[in-house]
């Protein structure tokens, strides 16, 4: 008879089915997938390559994933992660990654998932407010543990996934206990944290929204409304974090042959590779990795036939990315750009032909990009612009439909609190009730047919002299231009005497004008629009713009507008 709690020696009594398939754990969908299609592969990742360069994978089924995760739940449990220990996962994307984030969820751990690439200064601090209990991680990760010190003094627990040097704790090859161990999985609370999940940092210090159980299953219902995901779906999942909604959404999940850190870099080779080799009928990508894919299709000819749906995600994509990849899909295939953010996703989304059909043209004018229709069970609102902190829900907040404000949403998958920040908590979120209303950060307005449209992060607007201008509608007149990779609107000068500067990243790829040249016709183009003429100067920037690190894509306006106000200041 087995003496850890928790799960069963083959031989003994059978775990009660019944529980492990009505627990609001959110781990729960993975035994109910393993009985549905046991041999049905669930995750599929990178395993090197052949002598010839071909490529080699590594697979669990769901009946393997949901038996490894059990197997790792029981050992993980007998040294003290249990229900409530905060533990810290630094793992690459990779077979144990996915059985770990689904045993930790078993045993009612908090799972704490962040970038590593946000900078060691950031990532110190981020895990100094978590104070894990826990830290699972590769060697190059316990050697950041050690040298962070005091840090993370509140870690007691400690496993090495590979070679474990001098820092002692487990290693993961000894917590799997043997095949056909069962584990009786924790049955929470919804209301019960199960993971921390830190924000991607555009904008500052990465925050740690906390998600309870509950808001994960009301993110994997959303979803499966949204886009009626099927049974036979293959997701080429190129963000991890999204790719652990695969297992709970019934669909197969192929990590590409790229690094995970740096999506703006894949290659696109490698990504048509996996779509094709694996049938991959769903894609999961950021703009910057669908912006290089698209441009390599235009030149290649190349078609994506097993692609049912495309989402983008992570920043709005430009019309030309999405003409590119649209001419790559084939059948009704079509690109859906979901809007939400760490806190609260999904919360709208909208498709490539009604994009491209109407909604590009007017964002090209200066009206925004337009974000689609909130989805079922999300209330989006739009409220007068403050910096303030708003304590309670009033109506009298709202602005008139079709004026711009802070976009607003009250669902049961937004989170309700950021991990020791109460200061920032209270920024953005307003108690409505029993319920909890999150402040997007980012303004828009509704239009008259109930459609979102975003304008930019709200703490990104430039504060002239004679009103508040807003980035997304005025860049977007220009990003219009083949020659401009991307454009940022920022202020030099002090707030509410800001000089608006419009930025140019020359696109590398469209060399057939000069700098004169190109700034004649921007200047032109600045001209002949209402909304681009608010703009005071036209500056080439040298080089890339910085971008966030998860997904290549968001600018980090902050980096900007130090250079601009130490050079035009």
């Amino acid at each position: 008879m087995s003496s850890v709690p928790g799960f069963q020696v083959p031989g003994t009594a059978p775990r009660q089915e019944v529980q492990r398939m009505t627990t609001s754990n959110i781990a729960s969908h993975l035994p109910k997938m393993a009985m549905a299609q046991p041999h049905k592969r669930a995750v599929v990742v990178p395993a090197g390559r052949d002598q010839d360069g071909r490529a080699q994978w590594s697979q669990y089924t769901f009946a393997e994933l949901d038996d490894a995760s059990d197997r790792y739940a029981a050992g993980l449990e007998s040294i003290g992660i249990g229900r409530g220990v905060r533990t810290v996962l630094m793992v690459k994307p990779s077979l144990e990654f996915f059985a770990l984030v689904f045993a930790l969820f078993k045993v009612g751990a908090v799972v704490v998932l962040i970038d590593p690439g946000i900078g060691s200064k950031k990532l110190k601090q981020c895990l100094k407010e978590v104070e894990p209990e826990a830290f699972i991680g590769i060697p190059l990760a316990h050697v950041m543990r050690l040298v962070f010190g005091s840090a993370l003094e509140s870690v007691k627990i400690n496993v090495t996934v590979g070679k474990r040097w001098l820092w002692g704790g487990k290693r993961l090859r000894d917590l799997k206990l043997p095949e056909g161990t069962e584990y009786e999985m924790a049955a929470p609370d919804p209301g019960q944290v199960a993971a921390i999940l830190f924000t991607s940092g555009s904008t500052g210090i990465p925050k740690g929204a906390v998600y309870t159980h509950g808001m994960f299953t009301a993110q994997v219902a959303a979803l499966k409304r949204m886009y009626r995901f099927e049974q036979d779906e293959i997701d080429l999942a190129t963000f991890p974090l999204f790719a652990l909604f695969d297992p709970a959404l019934g669909m197969t999940s192929v990590i590409p042959d790229m690094d995970a850190r740096k999506p703006g870099e894949a290659d696109p080779e490698k990504i048509t590779e996996a779509i094709l080799t694996h049938g991959c009928t769903n894609m999961f990508a950021s703009p910057a990795l669908l912006r290089n894919l698209g441009r390599w299709g235009q030149e290649t000819g190349t078609k994506l036939p097993p692609l049912r749906r495309v989402l983008s995600s992570g920043a709005p994509a430009r019309r030309d990315t999405l003409e590119q990849i649209s001419q790559m899909l084939t059948g009704n295939a079509e690109i859906f750009t979901p809007y939400g953010a760490t806190e609260v996703l999904p919360v709208a989304s909208i498709g490539s032909y009604e994009v491209l059909g109407e909604t590009a043209d007017r964002t090209a004018r200066g009206e925004g990009i337009c974000v689609g229709r909130p989805v079922d069970g999300v209330t989006v609102r739009i409220i007068e612009i403050t910096d303030e902190p708003i304590e309670k829900w009033s109506r009298s907040l709202e602005v008139p439909r079709g004026e711009i404000g802070e976009i607003t949403v009250k669902a049961r998958q937004a989170t309700h609190e950021y991990v020791a920040r109460p200061e920032q908590t209270a920024l953005a979120k307003i108690a409505d009730g029993d319920a909890v209303v999150h402040r997007m950060g980012d303004v828009g307005y509704l239009d008259k047919t109930g459609r979102l449209w975003m304008c930019g992060r709200k703490s990104h607007r430039v504060r002239t002299r004679h009103k508040d201008l807003f980035t997304v509608p005025i860049e977007r007149v220009f990003d219009e231009h083949p020659a401009v990779r991307q454009s940022a609107l920022i202020g030099v000068g002090a707030p509410g005497e800001a000089r608006p500067v419009l930025l140019i990243e020359r696109d590398p790829g469209w060399g057939q004008l000069s700098d004169d040249e190109l700034m004649s016709q921007l200047v032109a183009l600045r001209a002949g629009n209402e909304v681009a003429s608010t703009v005071t100067d036209l500056v080439f920037f040298p080089g890339s713009f910085p971008v966030d690190i998860r997904h290549n894509a968001k600018i980090v306006r902050e980096d900007l507008t130090a250079w601009a106000n130490s050079k035009l200041g």
